[in-house]
């Protein structure tokens, strides 16, 4: 099903500075909606429910799986993460564009659920950046770093799946390309003939 909003997804790896970025687009674009996605593992920091997260428990999460709820859903560093049907369809039939922070996995489902999805990879300018950031964040044990790094590693391979990729080594550059990505879907011939239906029509434009 076509809907006059766009859905833009957008995956990193851990520390690529997925978060950081989405956030500056926002801020940047007033005509983006983030989707806030629902999650079973504990908040962190300042985190709060219904901002960063929804946070729910692991039962909850896989009532919610079988009762049809999710667009998407993955298990990602042991914990289990997902994005509501209703609440993406909803803001997309009502024209909004909506832009979510998930892992590969749940990405490449909603290309599949969503052919006119645009997908983002965002990747660090190297493996040692990569590492540098993780370790400046000063809360992570040094095996879980490890991980993550491992992690980093098939979730890198898996960026030629994405429409689009932007290399965050500049912060400003990266928000600039992220910018003109949603900028340039905005004027694709799909998206137009669904936003600016009236005037396809009265050019008799199919």
């Amino acid at each position: 099903m076509e809907y006059p909003g766009n859905l833009f997804v957008v995956a990193a790896p851990s520390g690529a500075g997925k978060s950081s970025l989405v956030k500056a687009l926002l801020e940047l674009d007033s005509k983006l909606d983030v989707s806030i996605s629902h999650t079973s593992r504990a908040p962190r920091g300042q985190e709060q429910n219904g901002r960063e997260y929804w946070f729910i428990t692991a039962d909850e999460f896989r009532a919610k799986v079988a009762h049809g709820d999710f667009f998407e859903w993955a298990e990602v560093h042991g914990n289990l993460y997902g994005t509501s049907r209703a609440a993406i369809e909803a803001r997309m039939a009502h024209g909004d564009d909506v832009v979510l922070e998930i892992d590969f996995q749940g990405a490449l489902q909603i290309k599949q659920l969503f052919p006119y999805a645009v997908l983002i990879f965002i990747l660090p300018p190297s493996w040692d950046e990569l590492k540098q950031r993780l370790n400046r964040r000063g809360d992570t044990e040094p095996a879980v770093i490890e991980t993550r790094m491992a992690n980093a590693r098939v979730e890198v391979a898996q960026a030629q799946n994405f429409d689009f990729v932007v290399v965050n080594a500049v912060f400003d550059t990266a928000v600039f390309d992220l910018k003109s990505i949603v900028h340039a879907q905005r004027l694709k011939y799909a998206a137009q003939r669904r936003n600016r239906s009236a005037v396809f029509r009265a050019l008799d434009l199919p």
